[in-house]
């Protein structure tokens, strides 16, 4: 495709985007369905582009104020992910003079909502939890992209082994700092066709979702309810740490998301989990195991604004409004799981949300209406793990994982015992 074809084509995916309409995945997903002629390295070029303006979206609008050509158009030179000189080629000469202009803008200048992207209902919590020193290396951080972490499936095979086997495919994986089970490999290497990911010895999943499934500590023979499922990436974690022995029981309302559990389930060689679609919290299948079960974990809906690096749009797409309607389904989700446990069972509340208002907020209205519950330190209990400096990877007792510090996706959880 011509230089300006191509600019043409991705202006048109940046209208399509900048709608906020659906998720910014599936509006480029569904854009590359309808053009397919569109070949892998054009492919790249449109969605690192397309991200890379959701990143920087309020700074590139302010620096495509003025200049010729579609306001889309603009944004798209400005975050153009592709050659340089292959743009240029694309551009007319006042598109590059108006650009050469922008470049020559210094960013550390300008206004600080124009330099951390962020909507001030965000920035403004974090630049008070975070301090200004934190909330600015967290900005940095959400300015990248994220790493691909794996989990090695211990029911099939260990970690160093499948190290070798990456290494053997041209792919370089590293040892998680914290995650027993993880691997980190930079890039986006195609593990769809590698052996390893075919026969389930390994799993896509962030080493703070694995660190989550090792906060909930589920062991052989035990009674396990992964509350908030979704596509079940911890509802594997979780069977592989029980030794596929018990029963995990995997619930979610949407019927789509346990459906692409499926496949994964079967992959990865668990027979002792149970997908089971609710209709919402107090669903009669849910209270049929009240005071039977010896761990829940509950990965609340959220407003998952701790994945920034991997969904920028969400910034954009989400609202104070949309928060609050959470927070009031998150307490009512985590009160109908509290029930399911028996006396010395353990309930963990947990979100991919950078928010006090969605985690300690949460928890800390639990604790209120429940003193039959009693709070436990989760670096006490990483530590008896063995994971390596676990004292950081808490705050006040609770897991609080920030991709600034500790490489993973922004991870919250509190947990307790039931006297």
């Amino acid at each position: 495709m011509t230089p300006k074809a191509l600019l043409e084509v991705c202006t048109a995916l940046m209208r399509d985007v900048l709608l906020f309409e659906l998720p910014a995945d599936v509006v480029v997903s569904t854009f590359f369905r309808r053009n397919k002629a569109l070949g892998v390295r054009e492919r790249h070029t449109l969605a690192e582009t397309v991200y890379d303006v959701l990143r920087r979206r309020l700074l590139y609008q302010h620096l495509s104020q003025r200049g010729p050509g579609a306001p889309e158009r603009r944004m798209a030179i400005l975050g153009w992910a592709g050659d340089a000189l292959f743009l240029k080629a694309a551009l007319t000469p006042e598109e590059q003079k108006w650009l050469a202009q922008a470049r020559e803008v210094d960013v550390a200048t300008l206004a600080p909502k124009l330099r951390h992207n962020l909507p001030d209902w965000i920035a403004q919590p974090l630049q008070s939890q975070l301090g200004e020193e934190g909330f600015w290396a967290l900005v940095a951080t959400l300015d990248q992209t994220a790493p691909l972490d794996l989990r090695v499936n211990a029911l099939k095979a260990k970690r160093e082994a499948v190290q070798a086997a990456l290494a053997e495919a041209g792919i370089e994986a590293r040892a998680t700092p914290y995650s027993p089970w993880g691997l980190r490999i930079d890039g986006k290497p195609a593990l769809n066709k590698l052996d390893l990911f075919i026969q389930g010895d390994v799993e896509v999943q962030d080493e703070g979702s694995q660190l989550l499934a090792l906060v909930t500590d589920a062991k052989r023979g035990e009674m396990v309810v992964d509350f908030c499922a979704g596509a079940g990436g911890k509802t594997l974690a979780l069977g592989a740490s029980m030794k596929n022995t018990g029963r995990l029981y995997a619930f979610d309302t949407a019927g789509h998301r346990l459906e692409s559990l499926k496949p994964r389930l079967a992959r990865s060689g668990l027979s002792n989990v149970y997908p089971i679609q609710i209709a919402h919290e107090r669903d009669d299948r849910i209270k049929r195991l009240a005071g039977k079960i010896d761990r829940v974990l509950v990965d609340a809906p959220c407003s998952g604004l701790g994945t920034l690096r991997r969904n920028p749009d969400l910034k954009w797409r989400q609202s104070p409004a949309a928060v609050r309607e959470l927070n009031a389904k998150q307490t009512a989700i985590l009160t109908a799981a509290s029930r399911l446990l028996k006396p010395g069972g353990r309930l963990v509340y947990a979100t991919c949300s950078l928010l006090q208002s969605e985690n300690e907020a949460v928890g800390a209205a639990f604790e209120s209406g429940h003193a039959d519950f009693e709070r436990l330190d989760v670096a006490k209990i990483l530590a008896g793990l063995g994971i390596t400096d676990a004292e950081s990877l808490a705050s006040a007792g609770n897991l609080r994982l920030w991709p600034h510090l500790h490489a993973t996706d922004g991870f919250f959880a509190m947990t307790w015992r039931k006297r």
